[in-house]
C-alpha cells in the first residue's frame, strides 16, 4: 500500500508535468521552438519523477532519475519501451536547444516532440491512476 505522502508527492509532480505540456502548447503558438523543447523535456522529467515518488525515490542528477526510471519501469516492461525512445529524443533536442548557440530546431520536429511528450505524460497519468488505489473524484 502506498503511503499517503508518496501518493501526494506523485500527484503534485504529475500536475507539474501536465502544466508544462499545456504551457508548451501555448508557446508553440508563438513559435518559440527552443522553449517548447525545454518545456516538453521538463514535462516528461516531472512525469518520471511522479512515478519514482511512489517508490520514495528522487535523485539530484537528471541522468540518475532517468536511469532509475528505465531500470525499474522500462527494462521490467511495466511501461512500454517506446517511452525510452521519447526520453532520448527529448534529451537530445533539449540539450541542443539549451546549450548550443547555433542549434536549429524546425517546426515539424518540435511539433513531433511535443506530441511525443504529451503522449508520454498521458501514459504515465494512466499508469499512476492504477497505482494510487484511491483516486480523488475529479
Amino acid at each position: 500500500m502506498l503511503s499517503e505522502e508518496r501518493r501526494d508527492v506523485s500527484k503534485v509532480r504529475l500536475e507539474i508535468a501536465k502544466e508544462r505540456i499545456t504551457f508548451a502548447y501555448e508557446i508553440m503558438k508563438i513559435g518559440d521552438y527552443k522553449t517548447v523543447a525545454n518545456r516538453s523535456y521538463y514535462a516528461v522529467f516531472a512525469a518520471i519523477r511522479a512515478v519514482l515518488a511512489l517508490d520514495g525515490l528522487d535523485f539530484k542528477k537528471h541522468s540518475a532519475v532517468i536511469s532509475e526510471f528505465r531500470r525499474r519501469y522500462i527494462k521490467t516492461e511495466i511501461l512500454p519501451k517506446e517511452l525510452s525512445e521519447i526520453i532520448d529524443n527529448l534529451v537530445e533536442i533539449r540539450q541542443g536547444s539549451d546549450y548550443d548557440d547555433f542549434y536549429v530546431v524546425g517546426k515539424g520536429e518540435i511539433e513531433q516532440q511535443l506530441q511525443n511528450a504529451d503522449a508520454f505524460v498521458s501514459t504515465i497519468e494512466q499508469y499512476l491512476k492504477t497505482q494510487y488505489k484511491t483516486e480523488d473524484p475529479k
